[in-house]
């Protein structure tokens, strides 16, 4: 039978199709025989620095070239690539890749003084490649990128070959503090994710089958979002499994005007976005320059993990009404929940998703939501789905739970069922905030706020945001005696945590009242806060 492996798919195409273009960047175009080559040095660097299998690779990379090729490289060398945030603080990016048991960095060039903090407490990473994004020089104690990739060998294969069991893994925030690695058998990622639109995938590998089919150009993606989320990544992976191209922009902060330009010009067929949080940007700039961007490439755009509204989807698809709009219910730790799909005259509801085929939402006491009875459950999904979570059993038996002899996966999204069949999504968790695609568990920020000494005691909310969907805020009560300003609080958690995660409202409360047992009132704090801030919740 064998098994799919991200590496061997990719290999085929880069033989069949080695002048074909699999990435660009601004003016840099990488053919498929070049990224089979430079994957393969970086493969073989790790190897000889004596990466063992299934030893993790740390990617702290915004969205390059480099993303994908370290992949490819660690796909080859039967190592687990590990993604990264970017806007993480030195606790969480050390916390991070201990936890990963990481033995390798690829990094940008602007990241060395982070890593310069840690560094010495990361004694399990052996070898740091250094991605020059002229920022300033490679450190003494990290390989340049170029020189790695340029490593002359044979195409690799590690000596314990590519097994029916490696993994691919991603690091999710999730409904929890702390970040979790999400295990996938490549096998079933390959089966879950590009066969989701193409069934020769959900079939055992057929290689020669494959080389056939593989004999021409895919199409061409834009991940508009960051490769370092589920979202960008994994239809990134998608793309290349079919010969496509990955377009990536070089600028780091989202601009709209470059988006839309790269769009034109590289003529995407497909562009990934974030709900709203992008959305709301690009419809305002088509309305704002109507005629501007010529966008008849594009035949989908594509969302997963925050709201998109229906106002938007029907904007954008006057501006192009041939294309598709799919906004998809999915996560980390679970694919196929439900999906919307919106075309021209038809753009779905805000948050209403069919249920996908193999997803049923089920109470607390274990039954089906009957549809239209107004009880909340929690999404469970079967099929292809994840293992679990990398070195936290409990965790994993919480979500990864057996059904009627079935595993599903539960990573704790409630909706209720309407009448129609219909999901209508309620959020992940209750307090969980959702900010422009990145999650945030208040308890750490609340954990941020009380550091600072004129903090007694402090709770985040998120509320309602006309782009992002939610926005951060605290509720703050002071020690006697002592206060701070709004601005120096919003501060002290960003020298804590990655800047998403602090506050853009401080609002002060003379006791936030907990029970006995140490509980808040979120729903109370949620309502004081919008109250205090003049912002309806409704």
């Amino acid at each position: 039978m064998g098994a799919w492996n991200y590496a061997t798919t990719w290999e085929i195409v880069a033989d069949n199709l080695p002048d074909a273009v699999a990435q660009v960047q601004g003016d840099r175009r990488v053919t498929w025989g070049e990224f089979d080559r430079r994957a393969d040095g970086i493969a073989r660097t790790l190897l000889d620095a004596g990466a063992q299998h299934q030893d993790k690779v740390a990617q702290y990379l915004h969205n390059c070239p480099e993303y994908l090729e370290s992949i490819f490289g660690c796909f080859k060398a039967g190592l687990v690539p590990v993604n990264t945030n970017y806007r993480y603080a030195d606790d969480e990016l050390l916390y991070l890749w201990d936890n990963a048991d990481a033995v390798a960095v690829v990094f940008h060039g602007a990241f060395v003084d982070h890593i310069e903090h840690i560094r010495t407490q990361l004694p399990k990473v052996r070898t740091w490649l250094w991605v020059d994004d002229g920022s300033g020089p490679c450190p003494d104690w990290a390989v340049p990128y170029e020189q790695a990739a340029a490593t002359p060998t044979e195409r690799v294969v590690a000596p314990w070959g590519r097994g029916d069991d490696d993994i691919f893994m991603l690091y999710t925030g999730g409904t929890t503090g702390m970040p979790k690695g999400v295990m996938w058998r490549q096998d079933t990622h390959i089966r879950g994710v590009p066969g989701a639109l193409d069934p020769f995938y959900r079939e055992d590998p057929d290689w020669e089958a494959a080389r056939a089919r593989l004999a021409a150009p895919g199409g061409v993606l834009l991940p508009g979002c960051p490769l370092m989320h589920g979202t960008g990544l994994f239809t990134a992976l998608m793309s290349l499994v079919q010969g496509g191209s990955v377009v990536t922009l070089p600028g780091r902060h989202f601009d709209v005007e470059e988006l839309l330009d790269t769009v034109e010009r590289e003529k995407v067929n497909i562009l990934v976005i974030v709900g709203d949080a992008f959305g709301k940007p690009i419809l305002r700039a088509l309305e704002e320059h109507p005629g501007r961007w010529d966008l008849s490439s594009l035949m989908a755009m594509t969302s997963s993990g925050v709201m998109w509204s229906q106002s938007v989807k029907d904007g954008l698809l006057a501006h192009n009404p041939t294309m598709m709009l799919i906004d998809a219910f999915s996560s980390s730790e679970a694919l196929g929940m439900g999906q919307s799909v919106s075309t021209a005259g038809s753009a779905a509801s805000t948050a209403k998703f069919l249920l996908g085929e193999n997803a049923r939402v089920i109470t607390e006491d274990g039954r089906d939501v009957a549809p239209g009875s107004g009880e909340i459950g929690r999404v469970a999904v079967r099929g292809y789905q994840p293992i679990g979570y990398y070195k936290d059993p409990e965790k994993t038996a919480a979500t990864f739970v057996t059904i009627d002899g079935e595993t599903y996966s539960m990573p704790g999204d409630f909706a209720q069922v309407e009448a129609d069949g219909t999901l209508s999504l309620l959020g992940r968790g209750s307090v969980c905030i959702n900010t422009g695609g990145e999650k945030v568990f208040p308890e750490e920020v609340e954990e941020a706020l009380k550091l600072h000494p004129a903090v007694l005691d402090a709770v985040a909310v998120g509320l309602p945001d006309d782009r992002f969907g939610e926005t951060v805020n605290a509720v703050v009560e002071f020690r006697d005696g002592h206060s701070a300003d709004p601005g120096e609080l919003v501060a002290h958690v960003k020298s804590k945590l990655a800047h998403y995660k602090a506050p853009k409202h401080v609002v002060t409360i003379e006791t936030i009242g907990r029970a006995p047992n140490g509980k808040v009132d979120y729903k109370r704090m949620k309502g004081y806060a919008a109250e205090h801030l003049g912002i309806p919740l409704s």
